[in-house]
């Protein structure tokens, strides 16, 4: 099994604009992600897996370092490779209130970036949200809704079908869980585990949620202080961690103490 995702000595910056001080917010962080599988990264809020996130989808620039998606520097991306680029990638983001736009219909939300990134008639788009709502648990009959007019996890199902619309090989979804009631969160995770299998595609999973991680992930990564301080398969992770922030973050979540 290959690399889909590799992340090279990464660092990432952020400057105050008032007193231009900086702040390191991801430092020298290095880690692949195989194909097919979930890569969760796990830490606490402040510790750098969403800027690390927003790298890899080019939503926050780069100091130093560099990300290859499937052998190819995204920094060093030709024009047709930029153009491609958003349509292997996408992202979940945190909150479903936020992240869509309310004075946007459903199917508007949905077409958007299919009118962007492709040239696809009105019926192959119209087929493709079909496909992808039936995917996500949907009915078509959502379509002419605003976003308002959801519960809470039905619009993080709406978030996710805005991001598979592009058939993208790779998924990050940034704590996509945290901002839910407990008895919708165990749906979603349910919902990325069986589209994991259905498409076929890699993730790239963030959260602060142990629990979350030792069910979905393959593989975890441990950010403290935005550094990747430990890394192993999840079992090992959860039954023999070496780091001493992974045995505090481990020792920190009463459920996971036995």
């Amino acid at each position: 099994m290959g690399n889909i995702l590799e992340v090279k000595n990464l660092t990432v910056e952020y400057k105050n604009t008032k007193n231009q001080m900086r702040t390191i917010a991801v430092n020298n962080v290095s880690f692949n992600i195989k194909d097919g599988e979930i890569y969760a990264l796990a830490g606490e809020s402040g510790c750098g897996k969403s800027t690390l996130a927003k790298a890899i989808t080019k939503l926050v620039p780069i100091k130093s370092g560099d990300i290859f998606f499937k052998g190819k520097s995204i920094i060093s991306h030709t024009k047709e490779e930029k153009i491609l680029y958003p349509k292997q990638v996408q992202m979940v983001f945190q909150n479903p209130y936020s992240s869509l736009n309310p004075k946007m219909k459903i199917i508007d939300i949905l077409k958007e970036p299919m009118d962007i990134n492709t040239d696809y008639s009105r019926l192959r788009k119209r087929s493709i949200i079909k496909e992808v709502l039936t995917d996500v648990g949907l009915q078509e009959n959502i379509l002419e809704l605003y976003p308002h007019e959801f519960s809470g996890g039905q619009r993080q199902r709406i978030a996710i079908a805005r991001a598979l619309i592009l058939n993208p090989e790779f998924i990050i979804a940034d704590e996509p869980v945290s901002a839910l009631d407990a008895s919708i969160q165990a749906q979603i995770i349910n919902l990325f585990k069986n589209l994991k299998e259905q498409r076929n595609l890699t993730l790239l999973f963030i959260s602060h949620d142990l629990n979350v991680i030792r069910y979905l992930a393959d593989r975890v990564g441990v950010m403290y202080f935005g550094e990747l301080v430990e890394e192993n398969d999840t079992l090992s992770i959860f039954s023999y961690p070496r780091h001493e922030y992974t045995k505090t973050l481990l020792n920190s979540a009463p459920s996971l103490k036995s």
